[in-house]
């Protein structure tokens, strides 16, 4: 009995005991908030990580006139300046100041550099005061003629009179007369020394080295306190001149040709131009003339070309590969031209042909298109996009003007 009392006491539920704490419940709560919490995240990273209408692009490609020429002869050659000078002064004196380094834009007539001028303007002030003192002297002798006509005027009426001999009046004329050789003499002396005092002033002036042309200054090649001189007077250790100036306008290619090929090439030939140091870039140019003359020692003949394309790139004495290339043909004006752009870009909106353009920011534009004859799978466009453009492939009907698109994933990996 016990026994069956004691277990009736298990089965007894105790009041008085605390209730034991929800444990089961809080760990039920923290797993679903953490089902919660992925499922937001792979929702973000499924659709709102790119976000917008997948689409595939297509760049657009722009369109030559008929493509390149043929090629019917290479050569190489050089970059020369048919305008170059090395400055130098007119006379033989000591640097002062020198004004230019290299790659340095000058205008015709700006300072080059300056000579020190000490003799120069010694001998101007030498010259001025010459000029001063014959300047001096006729005056002088002006005033002696202008008493002596005056005196033989008065002589000459005392001689009508008898009241002076004839002697006197001819002694007062020849003394007039000699005054006015004086007054023609001095006139004269004072006409050489204003002209003395001309180059003196060229002479000051000569210490000042300008520049012959507008150009760039490729180098720089006397110092200050060193002797120049357009001569070399003064030995090894006198320099030549102050720097050399290349007109970069006057930039042409001088290429020798094959004599057994100079047949092919002839004056206005287009030429395509490629500079060693830029291989990628095509310069468009001209045959200026061929030289009529032959080097006999390398059996080739000169040709001038014209770079039609002026750019800062493009420096004297650079390596260059030439194309002569076949003259256009009539047909060239005939050829496509615009832009190709894939014909599965172009949709029809309220009745026009548009394509829609991939932005920086993913987003895209809608271009209106003027488009022209079929090039296989691709359209011919006038206007509207522009060569490197990206294009949407097969719009969707509800993609719009400025919606936002992703890539494909296999575009976007290629990317």
């Amino acid at each position: 009995m016990n026994t069956k009392a004691d277990l009736l006491n298990e089965l007894r539920i105790d009041r008085k005991a605390p209730p034991e704490p929800p444990r089961r419940r809080g760990l039920w709560i923290a797993i679903a908030v953490v089902v919660l919490l992925l499922v937001l995240v792979a929702g973000w990273a499924l659709f709102g990580r790119d976000g917008g209408v997948e689409v595939r692009t297509a760049p657009v490609v722009a369109i030559t006139a008929g493509g390149a020429n043929a090629s019917v002869l290479d050569a190489t050659g050089y970059v020369v300046a048919r305008r170059t000078a090395t400055v130098s002064s007119k006379i033989t004196g000591r640097v002062r100041e020198v004004l230019i380094e290299e790659g340095q834009r000058v205008e015709a007539g700006d300072i080059m550099a300056t000579l020190d001028p000490i003799d120069a303007d010694a001998q101007r002030s030498l010259s001025a005061s010459q000029l001063a003192a014959a300047r001096s002297q006729t005056g002088s002798v002006q005033a002696q003629l202008a008493q002596a006509e005056a005196d033989a005027t008065r002589l000459q009426s005392l001689v009508a009179q008898q009241l002076v001999s004839r002697s006197q009046y001819d002694q007062a004329i020849a003394q007039r007369d000699a005054l006015r050789a004086q007054l023609v003499t001095a006139q004269r002396n004072t006409q050489v020394a204003s002209a003395s005092l001309a180059i003196a002033d060229l002479g000051v002036d000569n210490t000042v080295v300008r520049a012959p042309f507008a150009g760039v200054v490729t180098a720089k090649a006397a110092q200050p306190g060193e002797i120049v001189s357009p001569l070399s007077a003064g030995g090894g250790f006198t320099r030549t001149g102050i720097g050399t100036i290349v007109d970069m306008d006057s930039l042409e290619v001088e290429v020798d040709v094959g004599e057994a090929f100079i047949g092919r090439v002839q004056p206005k030939m287009p030429v395509e131009a490629t500079l060693n140091a830029y291989p990628d870039w095509k310069i468009p140019a001209e045959v200026i003339a061929i030289i009529p003359a032959a080097d006999r020692g390398k059996a080739t003949v000169k040709v001038r070309i014209a770079i039609k394309q002026k750019d800062a790139r493009i420096v004297p004495d650079m390596g260059v590969r030439v194309s002569f290339l076949e003259a256009p043909k009539a047909d060239d004006a005939q050829q496509p031209r615009g832009v190709r752009v894939p014909g599965a870009a172009i949709v029809q909106r309220d009745g026009a042909d548009v394509a829609f353009v991939l932005g920086e920011d993913n987003t895209v534009t809608q271009q209106t298109l003027e488009t022209g004859i079929a090039l296989g799978d691709d359209r011919q466009v006038l206007s509207g996009v522009n060569a490197g453009d990206t294009v949407v492939l097969d719009p969707p009907d509800t993609l719009t003007d400025g919606a936002k698109v992703r890539m494909a994933d296999a575009e976007r990996e290629s990317r």
